[in-house]
């Protein structure tokens, strides 16, 4: 609550609210902050895995921090939990219980055919904003066979009933994103999937959606203003939010 309301001061931006934390947060303390805030649009991640970050510790590196290393070996023996109930219990006290539309995110294949099980329950509606996720070892490799992969099961699933985006990891984030722009998605950046702007390391979030905002130039496609973006995702309004 220190930020939310000066971002939402300086910008018209959709704020998006992750639901997920961190694999060693129980439930309750990943939904708290959005509980308390009631934005637009959460995250929602489709189902259990191993999300495994612990390969980072191979490579050398300065820490900045003592808990970097160890919350990065915690992930060898940690299982990112998201189970059905799990997933309901997030649909009904933010979907229902506060007007929020989610972000489904995606990281395998099966994650789509769980989305569509609630679909067919009724516990969510059209139009659906799917990330498809690569490139996090546990998860769907970052290929772009994987992608036509998991677009042409999403386009079986739901038809034109969704849109989707894509998040990939490291060193794949921009070519994966190009390649996700071409097809007619959208793209996601930011430092928590990439510390590179091309080869240097960015200065900041702004360094990646530049990078990415001339790629999009470059293909000739345009930018969803945010009042597109809502009509497009069937959003509330920023007026509508707890902050």
């Amino acid at each position: 609550m220190q930020f939310l309301p000066r971002i939402k001061q300086a910008t018209d931006a959709v704020i998006n609210i992750t639901t997920g934390g961190s694999s060693l947060m129980t439930l309750d303390q990943r939904l708290a902050a959005p509980l308390r805030a009631e934005p637009e649009m959460c995250s929602l991640n489709m189902g259990s895995m191993n999300f495994a970050l612990f390969p980072m510790l191979d490579r050398p590196r300065q820490w900045q921090s003592e808990w970097e290393p160890k919350l990065l070996e915690a992930t060898r023996d940690t299982i990112f939990k998201n189970t059905f109930a799990d997933m309901e219990t997030v649909l009904e006290r933010l979907g229902k219980g506060c007007g929020t539309r989610f972000e489904f995110e995606c990281y395998d294949v099966g994650h789509l055919y769980s989305l569509a099980h609630f679909r067919d329950r009724g516990l969510v509606s059209r139009p659906l904003f799917i990330q498809f996720v690569f490139g996090i070892l546990g998860g769907i490799g970052a290929d772009p066979d994987n992608l036509v992969h998991m677009k042409r099961i999403a386009d079986k699933l739901f038809g034109d009933s969704y849109q989707f985006s894509v998040l990939a990891a490291g060193r794949h984030q921009m070519p994966m994103i190009s390649i996700a722009a071409a097809m007619g998605g959208n793209v996601r950046v930011g430092l928590e999937d990439s510390l590179y702007d091309g080869r240097q390391l960015a200065k900041s979030n702004a360094d990646q959606v530049r990078r990415i905002r001339s790629v999009l130039d470059g293909l000739s496609l345009d930018v969803a203003t945010p009042s597109e973006a809502r009509e497009m995702l069937a959003l509330k309004g920023g007026d509508r939010v707890a902050f």
